[in-house]
């Protein structure tokens, strides 16, 4: 059972086709949805799909890619997005893989504050739509939510084909009426519906499009490959002294509270807090122990944890990131809140053994995540939380599980 396409608001989305009727098969329904709720679409076709029969001569080709502009411009408007002005990139048909670092550059002169990014799933079995996807990954916003659609996967590949990415799959289950608005886009591109002109066949025939006449669409969750950028984070302390609300925010106050309620010993030796952050649980953490070690690889986050801690001269508060700023032990508690999933694997399966290495035995690690998946991570909540709970130095004492974070605090063996 794929579970549901996360209803969250977005303000812009970049769409990106390979071909005009990419973004109609794929994610027709999703597009009303946005469109219907107020985010703006920006829709950029790389090809005219003027190659879709490969035999015709250049003239032929020619004019199919002027249809194929008419037809997309039809389909819109059979969806209630008239508005939206597809952007024409122009580039060759079929010929996308040779193209790569122009489609990068070009898709990045359209991304800027968006903060949803549609593109065709990047392993998709046609060699257009890898080149589109790698390219809109590549020039995607880090602030921005990538998901990908898949189009040929129904068709050429077997459900249980390793290459699909099921646990990053969302399902988004379409109204009547939406699902009747992309059957009459979809009839819009009668070039792709009918034999060529020498007799070939359809290049949507109804066995194709049986899968796209159905009530639901499914896309897949297109995380990041790397750690998110120290940059990020600090153009967000530039923007405010408290970015994420730490001190005033009831989900922050509510999950500081359920740390400090979970610890299970009442006073620790030797506490590190990475990621620190402005500090407000630095000082928490601070009345439970004898020393603690803060840091953060954002300059401006040490100067605010060191300033809320100023009167307390047993935290040392520095400059540092994991997994090399884990320091060595004995450490009897390691605090993780709201940082292990924007760590790619390397760093993080880095972190979790050097924390272990550091931990003394029966230490403990506590950590607390957002579930929801923020958009510069590599990983969401649960799945950070799975690969700590399966490390075999470490067993589960503790588990809190809400709506909004999962919470576990770990023992050393």
């Amino acid at each position: 059972m794929i579970p549901d396409w996360p209803e969250e608001p977005f303000e812009r989305a970049l769409v990106v086709a390979a071909h005009p009727d990419d973004e109609t098969l794929g994610a027709s329904g999703l597009l009303q949805r946005l469109h219907a709720a107020g985010t703006a679409v920006t829709l950029v076709v790389a090809t005219d799909g003027e190659a879709a029969f490969p035999a015709a001569g250049l003239a032929e080709r020619r004019e199919l890619g002027r249809t194929r502009r008419q037809e997309l411009r039809d389909s819109l408007r059979a969806q209630g997005l008239s508005e939206v002005e597809p952007v024409w990139l122009g580039l060759p048909d079929s010929g996308l893989a040779s193209h790569g670092d122009e489609l990068a550059s070009v898709l990045s002169s359209h991304a800027d504050g968006h903060d949803l990014c549609l593109l065709p799933w990047p392993d998709d079995p046609h060699p257009d739509h890898q080149a589109v996807a790698r390219a809109a990954l590549a020039a995607a916003p880090v602030s921005a939510q990538c998901w990908s659609y898949p189009i040929w996967l129904w068709h050429r590949l077997r459900r249980d084909d390793p290459v699909i990415p099921w646990p990053r799959a969302r399902s988004l289950r379409l109204t009547e009426a939406e699902r009747d608005a992309k059957a009459a886009a979809i009839a819009t591109f009668t070039s792709q519906l009918k034999p060529g002109p020498r007799g070939e066949e359809p290049i949507l025939p109804e066995e194709v499009l049986a899968h796209f006449s159905g009530g639901t669409e499914v896309f897949f969750r297109e995380p990041p490959r790397t750690s998110a950028p120290v940059s990020r984070f600090a153009s967000l302390y530039e923007a405010a002294d408290d970015p994420w609300s730490v001190a005033t925010k009831w989900y922050e106050r509510r999950k500081r509270a359920m740390v400090l309620a979970c610890l299970p010993d009442e006073r620790y030796g030797t506490v590190v807090e990475p990621a620190c952050g402005v500090g407000v649980l630095t000082r928490d953490l601070a009345a439970r122990a004898d020393r603690v070690v803060a840091f953060d690889p954002v300059p401006a986050a040490v100067e605010r944890t060191r300033a809320a801690v100023a009167d307390l001269s047993h935290v040392d508060v520095h400059i540092g990131a994991v997994p090399s700023g884990v320091p060595d032990g004995p450490v009897d508690l390691f605090v993780y809140s709201e940082l292990l999933y924007y760590l790619d694997d390397d760093a993080l399966s880095a972190t979790i053994e050097a924390s272990a290495a550091a931990l003394r035995p029966g230490g403990h690690l506590l950590a607390a995540h957002w579930l929801p998946w923020a958009p510069e991570a590599p990983r969401d909540g649960r799945d950070t939380h799975a690969r700590l709970l399966a490390h075999p130095a470490f067993e589960p004492l503790v588990e809190h599980t809400d709506e909004q974070f999962l919470l576990h605090v770990l023992r050393r063996r």
